[in-house]
């Protein structure tokens, strides 16, 4: 039978011994059995090592916070960062405006300072201001090469202002260059000679 026991006219005392034996065996499994009851589920990976949950949740929730937290860097940026100071300078504005009394004396040096940057149309001095301003902020430029065009390098770097014209170089930059076009021209030669005949 597919128990194991005999099938068919069975002697009493094969019966017997065949349930001794079943009983023996029920007994030498019966602490696995009780220690399975309260095992922990293990849980294995496709190549069959076993996994550390707990482990694996921390990794994901770190990863999670490194995620959100580059996505909320990326939607600052977005919104633009000098719009973002200009909304900051704004608040401050605000609130130092809101700490002064209400009433605003000729003395108040805030509001002079204000009223006078303002401008006016038909102002007849507020071009010699402009002008003064301009003067005052305008830093001064330093001096750029002034002569014939330069030879092409490769960053495009301008010369200097002492600069006397004579090209110095062992020629390196105008091979490269030349390999470059010379590279540039095969290419697009064999990609017309491919597509000749369609």
């Amino acid at each position: 039978m597919s128990s194991g026991a005999k099938a068919g006219l069975v002697s009493a005392d094969i019966l017997r011994r065949e349930k001794q034996e079943l009983r023996k065996h029920e007994r030498s499994t019966k602490h696995l059995e009780e220690e399975s009851r309260n095992a922990q589920t293990v849980f294995r990976d496709k190549s069959g090592r076993k996994r550390n949950l707990a482990q694996e949740q921390l990794e994901q929730r770190l990863k999670a916070e490194a995620e959100s937290k580059r996505e909320e860097q990326y939607a600052k940026w977005g919104k633009g960062l000098a719009q973002e100071r200009q909304q900051q300078q704004n608040v401050e504005d605000a609130i130092k405006e809101m700490q002064k009394p209400l009433a605003r004396y000729i003395d108040d040096q805030d509001l002079d300072r204000m009223l006078r940057e303002q401008e006016r149309e038909g102002d007849p001095m507020a071009a010699l201001i402009k002008k003064r301003k301009a003067k005052e902020s305008k830093e001064k430029e330093k001096p750029r090469y002034k002569g014939p065009a330069p030879p092409l390098n490769r960053f495009n770097i301008w010369p200097g202002h002492r600069w006397d014209g004579v090209d110095r170089s062992n020629g390196f930059e105008q091979q490269r260059f030349a390999r470059i076009a010379n590279k540039k021209a095969v290419q697009e030669l064999a990609y017309k000679w491919s597509v000749e005949d369609m």
